[in-house]
């Protein structure tokens, strides 16, 4: 295991972004898991975290197998696993009932989470993504094409541990990754962590009060 906690992953990939601090970045996380990793990046940085409410778009029967994963915005930004949704025959139809479903989700998240809370302007702006790990990269390559959409200076990807060969593909998606472990064999993220319990909701809305308040001025 190479991770305590997210809040250990977090403070390691804090230090590792550390030189991005000059540039007064936003730190977008990935609810649930990531939001643990983003508070600590932010916190360090001294600078805003945001939220990118992405929800992966799961095989029949396999729901944890990724075909594809879809953004909110307008419009959505949806991101398929071509080589998955080929392999089981997927209609589009298939995977837009998918995405729909996961839209009312997003809805119910920006609500309970950010509530009237105004969203950063990434325009010109260093924008770090994060997430407390990655598998196939599906979430977070729509997550990273959705942030592109609104033109920030740099784009980078942080995460704590991801294959190789999927750092080497989300490459392409940003400007630059930083993933402070890539294993062979990669199996689940949770391998790779001591205590990878579930984030609740009550828990992300505590972490960003508490980041909206630490970035207000005496914070």
């Amino acid at each position: 295991m190479y991770f305590v906690n997210r809040e250990d992953a977090g403070r390691r990939l804090a230090d590792a972004l550390d030189r991005f601090r000059k540039d007064k970045p936003i730190v977008l996380a990935l609810p649930r898991g990531g939001v643990p990793i983003g508070y600590e990046i932010a916190r360090a940085l001294r600078c805003p975290l945001d939220l990118v409410l992405v929800r992966k778009l799961g095989a029949p029967y396999q729901p944890e197998l990724a075909v594809g994963a879809v953004v909110d915005g307008e419009p959505p930004e949806i991101v398929v696993n071509e080589d998955v949704a080929s392999a089981l025959d997927l209609p589009k139809a298939f995977i837009k009932r998918a995405a729909d479903r996961e839209l009312v989700e997003i809805a119910r998240r920006r609500q309970l989470y950010l509530k009237d809370r105004p969203h950063p302007a990434l325009g010109g702006k260093t924008a770090i993504l994060v997430d407390d790990g990655i598998a196939t990269g599906a979430t977070a390559r729509a997550a990273l094409r959705a942030a592109r959409r609104q033109k920030p200076a740099r784009l980078v990807l942080a995460v704590p541990v991801a294959p190789p060969e999927t750092v080497r593909e989300l490459a392409a998606e940003c400007d630059e990754v930083i993933c402070l472990e890539q294993p062979l064999g990669f199996g689940a993220i949770g391998f790779f962590y001591a205590d990878f319990r579930q984030v609740t909701d009550e828990e992300v809305i505590a972490l960003l009060d508490r980041a909206a308040a630490e970035a207000s001025p005496g914070g």
